[in-house]
């Protein structure tokens, strides 16, 4: 792997967690499920999906407010009016929440109201992007690119951890082929590699790999079972109706299925998902007990030994 001296394992089980929220991490032995709509649309919406979704073992919202489209005349999000949708919800049913930064000068207003940032596949190697992130504390969700190497992938990761920020999560989201039946191609080979080669996180985001609801549940399942730390899901109160990408979308029936469902595979190989009880089961006056390698607590960032 091309110079990543920080992304990069140098030992056969070292890894590094990641602390989303104060009472959950990513890349420990618990598999973390994010869900909800590609875009923010409403309160209403918002609040239909986190209602649902906080009484499954789902541990966080996701929710675009800036959205890269491919048309100029597509929708573009609601911006900020969006970020307070979500910090209302976050704080109501207790679950952290994702969401896209597409620009340096967005970072700022959206690390005031969420937990995670996200960078979408087409700024994968937006390097002043990555710089700028890189000196925030903050977890960064790090996409792969449609057209990315691993080695690419990696070293874009590399910008974020050699500008400051450890909080590194990958995300494997599929890459672009020949073949259209599929949106993209989801290369859960390169979620085994990342595992190999590297110590950060890695999830999987099936919905934007394949493009159709009927094929994510058993893409999620087989992700789980080749080593994801978690996946992160769309889905809608109303899927035919989502503003954006409707035909990826699984209902929240669907998605609270998958999520029970994923116990079973989980334990198959030796994690598990962590269990919600519903709103107002998180009571952030008392923290979990963090494994003894957990290096990212709250206001405070250790060294990452690679």
């Amino acid at each position: 792997m091309m110079n990543a001296k920080l992304a990069a394992k140098s030992e056969l089980n070292s890894t590094t967690i990641v602390n989303i929220s104060h009472t959950l991490a990513v890349g420990g032995e618990e598999i973390v499920v994010i869900a909800g709509p590609c875009a923010v649309e409403s309160r209403e919406q918002m609040q239909t999906v986190a209602a649902k979704l906080s009484t499954a073992p789902i541990q966080a919202l996701r929710g675009g407010v800036f959205k890269p489209r491919t048309s100029p005349y597509a929708f573009q999000g609601m911006g900020e009016e969006g970020l307070r949708i979500l910090q209302e919800v976050r704080s109501q049913y207790h679950l952290p929440v994702v969401t896209e930064v597409m620009a340096i000068s967005q970072i700022e207003l959206i690390a005031q109201y969420v937990d995670v940032l996200q960078v979408g596949s087409r700024n994968m190697q937006n390097f002043d992007l990555l710089k700028a992130l890189g000196s925030i504390d903050k977890p960064v969700l790090l996409k792969r690119g449609l057209a990315a190497t691993i080695e690419e992938f990696v070293m874009a990761a590399e910008y974020i951890l050699s500008h400051g920020n450890p909080q590194v999560i990958l995300c494997e989201r599929g890459i672009r082929s020949f073949d259209t039946y599929t949106r993209n191609v989801l290369d859960l080979g390169a979620v085994a590699a990342l595992k190999q080669i590297t110590h950060l996180p890695v999830i999987v985001d099936p919905s934007h790999a394949l493009g159709k609801r009927e094929l994510v549940v058993p893409l999620a399942k087989a992700a789980i079972a080749c080593g994801a730390d978690g996946l992160i899901i769309e889905c809608h109160p109303e899927p035919e109706k989502s503003i954006s990408d409707a035909r990826q979308a699984l209902s929240l029936e669907a998605m609270m299925e998958l999520a029970h469902s994923l116990e079973a595979v989980a334990t198959a190989v030796g994690r598990k998902i962590h269990k919600n009880t519903g709103v107002g089961s998180v009571n952030e006056s008392t923290p979990i007990d963090w494994p003894k390698n957990y290096g990212m607590l709250k206001n405070e960032t250790l060294p990452i030994t690679i």
